[in-house]
């Protein structure tokens, strides 16, 4: 894919959606990395359903901490994985008060550092909360940017580079959350809705639904 379709393909998706979002429910940096650290192979609905009678309760590192483990896997129950999402929000709130005042901080390195925060839910951190211009590549990023021809790669981190390299820079802020859920809701992995793609005539994918 050459520059002048990479511009078309963000021009045309800016254009559909003009100021994207996650879809994850935060009203703080800290609620949305609890957010974040709980959405791993769980839908955000699932996780904004749990959010929501948890930070009525505890949205600070403090309240956490004091629900406790049990306290806070009572809330998060419902998600997938919850026992060992709940120990590392409590290892997560712990490190925010000794090391940081209470603040989540705002660097890749100081967020990797917390409990179960890796590169993606650090980099989603960074660029939804504090607008930072980087990539969080998922499943569904990691598939749109194979099939479109965007930014072919092997593994995640391969596809993260070359996004950064090939996405121009007018839309490098928000191109995360097109990219996802373009392939949330149009480029499915199972059955991608070609016949209403915005960039269907732009997109290298050999196994279109429609010509």
């Amino acid at each position: 894919m050459n520059k002048q379709t990479r511009i078309e393909m963000f021009t045309r998706l800016r254009a559909n959606n003009p100021h994207p979002t996650t879809e994850l429910n935060f009203s703080s940096p800290f609620e949305l990395l609890i957010a974040v650290l709980l959405s791993a192979q769980a839908t955000d609905v699932g996780v904004n359903k749990a959010t929501a009678k948890l930070f009525a309760v505890a949205n600070t590192p403090q309240a956490m901490l004091d629900l406790g483990l049990e306290g806070v896997m009572e809330y998060t129950k419902t998600i997938g994985l919850y026992k060992t999402k709940s120990k590392h929000i409590i290892e997560t709130c712990q490190t925010l008060l000794a090391k940081h005042g209470g603040e989540v901080p705002r660097t890749r390195e100081e967020l990797e550092a917390l409990s179960g925060v890796g590169r993606k839910t650090a980099n989603v951190v960074l660029n939804t909360a504090f607008g930072q211009p980087v990539m969080a590549v998922d499943t569904h990023i990691f598939r749109v940017s194979n099939r479109t021809g965007l930014a072919a790669g092997k593994n995640v981190r391969e596809v993260e580079d070359k996004l950064m390299k090939n996405i121009p820079k007018e839309f490098l802020m928000d191109a995360h959350h097109w990219l996802i859920l373009h392939g949330r809701y149009t480029c499915k992995a199972q059955k991608p809705q070609c016949q209403t793609c915005l960039i269907n005539d732009l997109c290298d994918f050999g196994g279109k639904t429609v010509v």
